[in-house]
This record gives C-alpha cells, sequence and structure tokens, in this order.
C-alpha cells in the first residue's frame, strides 16, 4: 500500500489537484518569472474551495524551505509572491491556517543571512500587515518579529547601501507589527514594555544616527526621492503613527520604558493634544528622581519642559495645573539650597559631588522660563490661580512659620524671595483682564505691595515690575521706559480707553495702597535709576489705564507730595534721590497735564520746566538718569519758579471743573501697621521690641494704677452682671434706631454737631499736651528772621499721657 501511495505521488496525474495548481505557477526558468495564467486558476480554486487554503500554505511553505536550503532564490521569489496574491485575494474564515504557514515562511526569510531575504520577507509581511481580517487570531504571536525587526533596525552591515535598506526594512517591519496588534483585542498588548523597551530605542537609533549622518539642510521641496526614503523620514513616518494610535491609557506605558528626554521632546510633535500632559507629568517625574544629581542633567530636563510647553500649548499642563509649578518651584527652592549651602544633603560637610554655583544659577533661571512658558498657555483664570499659589509660596518670615526652613539661613530666605518673585515676572508677562477685581484678588495684591516696603531694592524693583504687567493691559509699558520731558505725547502713541466700572471700582478699593506704596518707594534712599524709571511707567500706566476724574486728581496730589518730599530736610534722602524725585515729578505732571488736556495747566508745567532748564537742570530727567549725572553737593536753594505750585494747579483745574477742595488738601500718606512691620525681621523681634520701648519711654510707669486682683467673687460677678449689661444694650440700640428713625433733621444734626465738637476740644487738649512743647526757663531766644521762638525742652524731659505713648 505504501509503495502505492508513492507511485501516486510521483505521478503527476495522480497527485492532489492544489499541489498540481501549485507546482504550474513555478517556470522552468525562475527569471521568466510567475506563471501569471496558472496564478489566476490556483486563485480561482481557492476562493471556490477555501477548506483547501491550508493544504496550500503548508505545500508553499515546504517548497520555499527546500528552496531557500538549495539556494534556488528566484523560486524564493515566485513562491513569496504566490502567497501575497493569495493573501490580498482570500479573505475566508479558514485563513487563520494560511497565515500561519504564510508567517513560517516570512520567518523563514528573516533568519536567512542574505539582505534580499529578509528585505523580500519583510515586504510581504508589511503587506500582510495592511491586510483587515474578518476574524480574529487569538493564538498568534509577534513576539519573534518584534525581535528581529528591531535587530534590523540596529544592522551594522558593511556596505551602507544595503546596511540603509535593512534598517529601513526593519523600521517598516516594527510599524506592520504596530499596525496588525493594536487594533487586535485577542493579541498581546504591543505597548507592554517587553515589546516598547525594543521598538522605541530602534526608532531613537535611526533617528540620531540619521541627524548625525545627514544634514537635514535641503527643504522637503527640494528633496530627491532616495533623500524622502531615508530612514530619519521613515522613522518619523512610524512615530506619527506609533503615537497617533496610542490611546489614553497607553501613552504612560508607551513614553515610560526608555524613559529618554529627547524622545519624550519628540513624543509632542506627533502625539494627541489630549494626552501630551502625560509626557509632561513623565518629565516632571523624572525631574524629582534626579533632584540630586548634577545642575546639568536637571537644567536638561528643564530645557526639556520649556520645549515641550511651547510645542504642546495649551493640553500640556493637562488637568494638575498646580501640580506641575509646584514641581518646578519646589526645584527651584532646592537649587538655592544647593547653592547656598554646597551640598545635597544640606550640611555644610563637603558632598561626594562638587556643587558649582553658576551651574545652578543657570538651573534656576531656566526654571524661572519654564514656569512663564507654561503660565503662557493658561487661561486667565487659571493663570490668576498660578499667581496666588506662587505668592502663598513665598517666604515671609515671622508670617509664614509653616513653611519649611531652608538650610542656608536669611540669605537662603533672601533669594528664594527673589527666585519666586522672578517667576511671578514671568507669570504676569502679557496677563491682560477685563475685569481688575476678580483677576487680581486683595489676596494677591496686599501682599505684593506688602513687599515694595522691603529694604531689599531688588525686591522692591521685582514688585514694580509685576505691578507693571498687571495694570497694563493695552501694550502702554514699553512707551514709559525712559524718563524724559516730553513736549507732545501725542509722538508715543498712547492706546486710552474710557475708564470702565470695574476699573473704576477697583482704583476707588486699591488706589491709595498704590498711592502709598509708589510714595514709600520714592522714600527709599536705596532706590537707583530702575526704580524711579519702574515707578514712572506705573504713574503713567495708572493714568492711562484706570484713571478716571477722582484718579487724575489724587495722582496730581501725590506728585506734589513728591516734589515736597524731595524738598523736606527732615527725611535723610541723598541728593541723587532727592533730584530724582524732583525729575519724576516733573516728567509725571508734564504727562498728565497733555492727557487732561487743560491749557492753563499745561502753560504752568511748562513754564516750571523752562525756568528749570535754565536755572537747574539737575532737576529734570534728562540730567538725572544718565550714566554720569552731573549733580550739586547739596539742595538748599530750590525755591521760587523752580517748583510746581499747588495753588496755581487748583485754581486752573478748578476752573475745568475739577474738584479744588481735593486738589487744594496736599496728599499726606497714611502710615499702617503695615509701613513698621514692613522691615522687621520676625514677629518675635516686633513685639519684643515693642515691650521695650514702652518699658523704657514710658516715666509715669510708677505711677500707674495697680491691676485690678481677680477673684472667684469677681468672676461670678462678672457673669451675673453680663446678662442684665446684654439687655441694656440691646435697649439702647433700639433708641439710638427710633431716634433716627422718627427725630427731626435739625435735632439729630445738632446732636452730631454736638458730638464733633466735644471730640474736637478732647483732641485739641491732646495736642496741646503733646505737640506745643512747653517754654524753656531760659526764656526765649531770637531765630534767624527776627522772630521770638521758644526754647524747646528735651524730648526726653517731656512728660506724655499714657494714652500717647506707643
Amino acid at each position: 500500500m505504501t509503495t502505492f501511495l508513492w507511485v501516486c505521488g510521483c505521478c503527476g496525474a495522480l497527485r492532489p489537484r492544489y499541489k498540481r495548481l501549485v507546482d504550474n505557477i513555478f517556470p522552468e526558468d525562475p527569471e521568466d518569472g510567475l506563471v501569471k495564467a496558472n496564478m489566476e486558476k490556483l486563485t480561482f480554486y481557492a476562493l471556490s474551495a477555501p477548506e483547501k487554503l491550508d493544504r496550500i500554505g503548508a505545500y508553499l511553505s515546504e517548497r520555499l524551505s527546500r528552496d531557500v536550503a538549495r539556494h534556488r532564490y528566484g523560486y524564493v521569489c515566485i513562491a513569496m509572491e504566490a502567497l501575497d496574491q493569495l493573501l490580498m485575494a482570500c479573505h475566508c474564515q479558514s485563513i487563520n491556517l494560511f497565515v500561519e504557514s504564510f508567517l513560517k515562511m516570512v520567518r523563514k526569510l528573516l533568519e536567512s543571512d542574505k539582505p534580499s531575504l529578509q528585505i523580500l520577507g519583510t515586504n510581504s509581511f508589511v503587506k500582510f500587515a495592511n491586510i483587515e481580517e474578518d476574524t480574529p487570531s487569538y493564538h498568534r504571536s509577534y513576539d519573534f518579529f518584534v525581535s528581529r525587526f528591531s535587530e534590523m533596525c540596529h544592522s551594522s552591515y558593511e556596505d551602507p547601501d544595503i546596511r540603509t535598506k535593512i534598517r529601513m526594512a526593519g523600521i517598516k517591519g516594527l510599524q506592520g507589527v504596530v499596525r496588525k496588534t493594536v487594533n487586535d483585542e485577542l493579541q498581546a498588548n504591543i505597548w507592554d514594555p517587553q515589546h516598547m523597551d525594543k521598538i522605541v530605542p530602534s526608532l531613537l537609533f535611526n533617528l540620531q544616527c540619521g541627524e548625525h549622518s545627514e544634514s537635514r539642510s535641503p527643504s522637503p521641496l527640494q528633496a530627491t526621492e532616495k533623500e524622502k526614503e531615508s530612514p530619519v523620514e521613515l522613522t518619523e513616518r512610524c512615530f506619527r503613527e506609533l503615537l497617533g494610535r496610542a490611546a489614553y491609557d497607553t501613552v504612560l506605558s508607551f513614553a515610560f520604558p526608555s524613559f529618554l528626554i529627547n524622545f519624550l521632546l519628540y513624543c509632542f510633535f506627533f502625539l494627541q493634544s489630549q494626552h501630551s500632559h502625560l509626557v509632561i507629568q513623565q518629565l516632571l517625574g523624572h525631574l524629582d528622581a534626579n533632584s540630586k544629581n548634577s545642575a546639568k542633567v536637571r537644567a536638561g530636563i528643564v530645557e526639556v519642559l520649556l520645549e515641550a510647553a511651547a510645542i504642546a500649548a495649551s493640553g500640556s499642563v493637562g488637568p494638575t495645573v498646580l501640580e506641575v509649578f509646584n514641581t518646578l518651584l519646589r526645584q527651584l527652592r532646592l537649587s538655592v539650597d544647593y547653592e547656598l549651602t554646597g551640598s545635597y544633603d544640606g550640611s555644610t560637610n563637603i558632598g561626594t559631588k562638587i556643587i558649582k554655583a553658576h551651574e545652578e544659577r543657570q538651573l534656576q533661571e531656566a526654571v524661572i522660563r519654564t514656569i512663564g512658558s507654561f503660565a503662557n498657555t493658561l487661561p486667565t483664570y487659571q493663570r490668576s490661580e498660578v499667581m496666588l499659589f506662587i505668592m502663598g509660596k513665598i517666604p515671609v518670615p515671622g508670617i509664614h512659620p509653616t513653611l519649611p526652613s531652608t538650610g542656608s539661613g536669611p540669605e537662603g530666605t533672601r533669594m528664594i524671595q527673589i527666585m519666586l518673585l522672578k517667576s511671578l515676572v514671568q507669570v504676569t508677562a502679557g496677563f491682560q483682564t477685563t475685569n481688575m477685581l476678580t483677576a487680581l484678588p486683595s489676596s494677591f495684591l496686599e501682599p505684593l505691595l506688602s513687599f515694595s516696603l522691603t529694604e531689599d531694592p531688588e525686591v522692591r524693583l521685582l514688585v514694580l515690575q509685576i505691578l507693571l504687567s498687571l495694570i497694563d493691559r493695552h501694550d502702554n509699558r514699553p512707551k514709559f521706559t525712559n524718563i524724559s520731558i516730553i513736549s507732545d505725547i501725542s509722538v508715543l502713541k498712547l492706546k486710552v480707553d474710557k475708564c470702565s466700572r470695574q476699573d473704576n471700582l477697583f482704583m476707588k478699593k486699591h488706589g491709595q495702597q498704590l498711592y502709598r506704596h509708589i510714595y514709600m518707594g520714592c522714600k527709599e534712599p536705596s532706590s537707583g535709576r530702575q526704580h524711579y524709571e519702574t515707578l514712572f511707567a506705573l504713574l503713567g500706566l495708572l493714568s492711562v489705564e484706570l484713571a478716571n476724574e477722582e484718579v487724575v486728581v489724587d495722582l496730581i496730589r501725590l506728585a506734589l507730595a513728591l516734589q515736597d518730599l524731595a524738598l523736606s530736610t527732615d527725611e535723610a534722602l541723598p541728593v541723587y534721590n532727592r533730584c530724582a524725585v524732583h525729575a519724576l515729578a516733573a516728567a509725571y505732571l508734564n504727562l498728565i497735564c497733555q492727557l487732561t488736556t487743560v491749557p492753563a495747566f499745561c502753560q504752568h508745567i511748562h513754564e516750571v520746566i523752562e525756568v528749570r532748564q535754565k536755572e537747574s537742570p539737575y532737576l529734570l530727567p534728562e540730567d538725572v538718569f544718565i550714566d554720569n549725572p552731573k549733580l550739586p553737593s547739596s539742595l538748599e536753594k530750590v525755591e521760587g519758579g523752580v517748583l510746581f505750585l499747588q495753588s496755581k494747579i487748583t485754581e486752573v483745574l478748578g476752573g475745568s471743573g475739577y474738584n479744588t477742595e481735593r486738589l487744594a488738601t496736599p496728599y499726606v500718606p497714611q502710615y499702617t501697621d503695615e509701613d513698621r512691620l514692613s522691615k522687621r525681621k520676625s514677629i518675635g523681634e516686633t513685639i519684643s521690641l515693642q515691650v521695650e520701648v514702652e518699658s523704657r519711654n514710658s516715666p509715669e510707669k510708677e505711677e500707674r494704677t495697680p491691676a485690678e486682683e481677680i477673684t472667684f467673687e469677681t468672676l461670678k460677678n462678672a457673669i451675673v452682671d453680663s446678662v442684665g449689661m446684654e439687655e441694656q444694650e440691646r435697649e439702647r440700640r433700639r433708641q439710638v434706631v427710633v431716634k433716627f428713625q422718627k427725630a427731626p433733621f435739625e435735632e439729630i444734626a445738632a446732636h452730631c454737631g454736638a458730638r464733633a465738637t466735644l471730640l474736637q476740644s478732647k483732641l485739641n487738649q491732646i495736642f496741646e499736651i503733646t505737640i506745643r512743647p512747653p517754654p524753656s526757663p531760659s526764656g526765649t531766644v531770637s531765630s534767624g528772621y527776627g522772630q521770638s521762638q521758644s526754647r524747646s525742652v528735651p524730648i526726653y524731659e517731656m512728660k506724655f499721657p499714657d494714652l500717647c505713648v506707643y
């Protein structure tokens, strides 16, 4: 029987039909190629009898293996071409068994040492990957193909042209594997680290090799077909498809295995925008993991974050907005500590790694730029939240004791303050809002303004720059860069809009705070040219952006108060500062008079400026705010025509409808506890200082009545009497309400006038005691102007009431 079957197999007429059809597609000479007529018969037979597909595939696989072993590569190519045509034509349910034979043959080719067979097998696999199968297959595995195609991507074949072809075949093969498996739920997850650890480095290897070997100078329009098909171009297309197919839950597994910074940055070009923030989170985690690495490494990661924020736009920050800024601010704080302590563990011992201060400074600048880059991608309301968040991170000794203390001492606290304020400068750059009240709440402005009262000139300058960014909404700031006397401000082309209701409310609420801090900034002896230029820009922006008639009047009063400040001999201001304040007031009054368009007002200001140009040029900005100003040794004879007169300004503006009563009232800043405590070092030192002053400067402390002794009976009586006192208080309030509701207006006016008179008399008595000194026993002395003057008693010999001692 066996002999009979063997004879049948050898006899062509007795062989199975599918084998005869397969044999007929092979010509006698392999160079003639596939016999097309016989291939059509084989295809028709496969479509008519799909149950024979697996046998056809097995027989083709057998013939291909035999031809490969015998080095008959022409027949190998014919067999693969036949397989490709059968795959393209047949999509029945039984194709799975045929695919197994096909993949077996492709694997045989890929395992060959000949590059031509490897490329042939890859091309067939790519064609197969483009076929959408009707039925999925759970028993198929592509692990070998991922490994083999990855090896081909790293080919080191001697001939460069063949090496390039092999690498490109490997890239195409990886692209085909992803395309075939990514949408098949029954296949192994291609996004698993075991696969991505092979795919991602292979693609990056070709990107890097392409960047070193090619200049990339020709534009896409000028590139030849060969340059278009380079490994770099092919890798970019592969990346684009790979990242485009990545879903939300696969992005992290895709980006995590290699953790290569350049790769994560490259992802932004092709990743879906809604997923880009996941890569940002990976970078932030990588930055935290390298917190104790060298400054160059951390700066490199931060630079990638900076580029990533610019590429990915608003989608890069994602839902955890504050977490991004929190990580960057934490790195900023750590860098400051490293710079000042010289160690990564916070100790003063020399660490194993040498910390270079200039590298840490470069890192800090990179972090600040990155914070600004991320903030520029946010909408206005989120940027306001970030501003509040950063403001809450700025350490204030004695105010925020819960903040983590730095190991670098007070200098570290100061540097962190400066770095965080620089971050705020970046965040507020280009900030524009229609409603200043909601965008700049008191919880942000008040702590910011408090920093403008510190002794550190750099901190004050940063605060002023932040204020300029917040107030400037029409890009007028560059027009106030330099202080100068401009005869016609129309050349500045200022953009002035009508002050809105929200702006009026904002100035009504915060205007006096802004005026006071401008005044105090001019009063600081450590203020320099940049401070005065920034203060002038702030005054100009207030006049253009937020000024109504009431604000204009207050700003004019403020400018005149600055002139009085420069004239005052009580303030220990250097000559330069006094000249600078005079010049600042002159430049601003020249600006505001032209904005008000009152001819008489402008005439007075221009007359004073002309007199100064002739007699006192050192009181004008052109002679003060220069590199080497020529200033007098003292300012004793600043009077007469070189001064702006409040009475004259009140007169000319009153004729134009301005509030003359308010104009005639000199501006006096209201000093608050904030001003007195702004230069403190801590709350504890302030309290101890107050107690010490009170104990030393109270001469009548021995005459004070002793404190009442508190006993059990005292407390009992206080509790019993409290009920009756509450009833009496409620009755008194009710009577007051009834009186003001029913009493005649004259009676109410008389009552209030009497109370005001009583209060004024008490105040006069207090002022009589405290302000006017008693006469000296030695009598009177004559002043230089022929008037008699009482000689004052030294302050330490005067008797003050207890209520006036602070």
